[in-house]
């Protein structure tokens, strides 16, 4: 990244913060957490007991990816494939193999917020798959895929996976979803990942585990706003606090101040807490069938198929532009 784009990204990352953090009731960005450190938290807990959803969703694909390919492959045409928060490509791999296997022309272009992510993947992928044609694009989702899809006249099929629709509510996933419609035309194909309904106990477990890494993951933001736009958040002042309504199926995460306090950006701004005061992390939404059925409809897109986990607690649909 040049030294003019990273200045571009930092005064996002600071407006973006501010906004937050001066709204009532205060929030942040989840996409945000993502730094060299909060992905190596997360990694952590997807490695966690009770942290379900990497290995439903890692059982999908390493036991699918033939029929997810074979969807793939039907209009016989070459393709640019679109990771959205692509992270490790830990089960993207496995649709890549088997294109790979079948011979089939496309391109890779994954997508993340972390500009180290993409440099990772530049790396070690093209080592893993010899032949792979890569091209790695750091930003925003949206802006992002728009970029993408003037890279080349292929059609494109988007991979939205990991749950990470579930990071916005369902109006606000149905809006994102709108907007990424607009971007893609007749042709192309949507593959997007939902957490399911399932035992409010399981799923509220998962986002307050008890060796405490969901709450670091989260306290992480607070460190890398103090790394990277000059704040002086007391760490140890703010607590994780998660919660989840089954009958909505919004999960969601929360860190508490523990006192009344005075945290400072930069030289000229300075935000203040009262003690109990909450600041909005995160939702990890949840859905039901039906759910899924009439936010695809609702923007546009229309049910091809549905995979599912051994233990249906998740799903990757696949989604036609309608």
């Amino acid at each position: 990244m040049t030294k003019e784009n990273l200045m571009v990204v930092q005064t996002q990352f600071l407006n973006e913060t501010l906004a937050g953090l001066q709204a009532s009731p205060k929030f942040m960005y989840p996409k945000y957490f993502y730094d060299e450190k909060g992905n190596y938290i997360f990694q952590q807990i997807m490695e966690m007991d009770e942290y379900y959803l990497t290995n439903a969703e890692m059982d999908i694909f390493s036991n699918q990816a033939e029929q997810i390919v074979t969807l793939i492959s039907e209009a016989n045409t070459p393709f640019d494939l679109i990771e959205l928060g692509a992270g490790d490509a830990i089960k993207s791999i496995y649709l890549l193999k088997e294109m790979i296997a079948r011979k089939l022309e496309f391109s890779y272009l994954p997508i993340d917020i972390s500009a180290h992510v993409i440099s990772n993947l530049e790396v070690k992928l093209p080592l893993q798959l010899p032949g792979l044609d890569i091209n790695g694009l750091h930003g925003d989702y949206l802006d992002m895929l728009d970029q993408a899809t003037t890279i080349s006249e292929r059609r494109k099929v988007v991979l939205f996976m990991g749950g990470n629709i579930g990071n916005m509510n369902p109006d606000d996933a149905e809006s994102f979803l709108k907007s990424m419609r607009r971007l893609l035309s007749k042709r192309d194909l949507l593959i997007i990942g939902f957490d399911l309904k399932k035992n409010p106990k399981q799923i509220l477990s998962a986002y307050n585990d008890s060796k405490g890494i969901t709450a670091s993951f989260n306290l992480n933001l607070l460190a890398r706003i103090n790394r990277e736009l000059n704040g002086d958040f007391e760490i140890e002042n703010f607590e994780h606090y998660a919660s989840y309504d089954p009958e909505s199926g919004a999960c969601k995460s929360y860190l508490i101040s523990l006192k009344d306090q005075l945290v400072h950006l930069g030289e000229a701004e300075t935000i203040g807490f009262a003690k109990n005061e909450l600041i909005y992390m995160e939702i990890s939404q949840k859905y039901a069938l039906e759910d899924i059925e009439r936010l695809a409809l609702g923007s546009g897109f229309q049910s091809r198929n549905n995979f599912f986990d051994t233990n249906r607690y998740f799903l990757d649909a696949v989604w036609s532009v309608s």
